[in-house]
């Protein structure tokens, strides 16, 4: 199933006239899967999606009794393109960049679809700290 989200990420461009890529990535900045960017457009992209999320997230900790969890969408407007950011699994978000034209509603649609259709694909495992490793038993 993994390899068939490059090709979901595919089919959500293509269904949303004006949609420019998508990108799964973790929420730490990590790109997974893509589609319509480069390798160094999808690290890019990972790690500025990463940090709006975490922005909003802090947001919603300070000013909403939802707290980090309330975080639904992230979106930025610009002249050129719109880049929207949204929850897509524990540990995972999807970004996803559309012209100015795109109708909003529809690519927020099938952004939440693709999220509801595969979300145990979409999870990232926690990462460990360094130094917190399972004991083994061993001194």
């Amino acid at each position: 199933m993994a390899d068939d989200l490059n090709w979901l990420l595919r089919r959500l461009v293509e269904a949303v006239p004006n949609t420019r890529s998508a990108l799964l990535l973790s929420v730490d900045g990590i790109p997974k899967y893509w589609y319509g960017l480069d390798n160094d457009g999808a690290d890019r992209l990972a790690a500025l999606a990463s940090s709006m999320r975490s922005l909003a997230s802090q947001v919603g900790t300070t000013f909403s009794s939802g707290g980090a969890e309330g975080v639904r969408q992230v979106i930025i407007e610009l002249n050129e393109v719109i880049l929207f950011v949204t929850a897509a699994g524990a540990g995972s978000v999807l970004a996803v960049l559309a012209a100015p034209d795109v109708d909003a509603g529809i690519l927020s649609y099938e952004m939440q679809r693709l999220c509801t259709q595969v979300p145990a694909v979409l999870v990232t495992p926690a990462r460990h700290r360094v130094g917190s490793a399972p004991s083994n038993g061993s001194r």
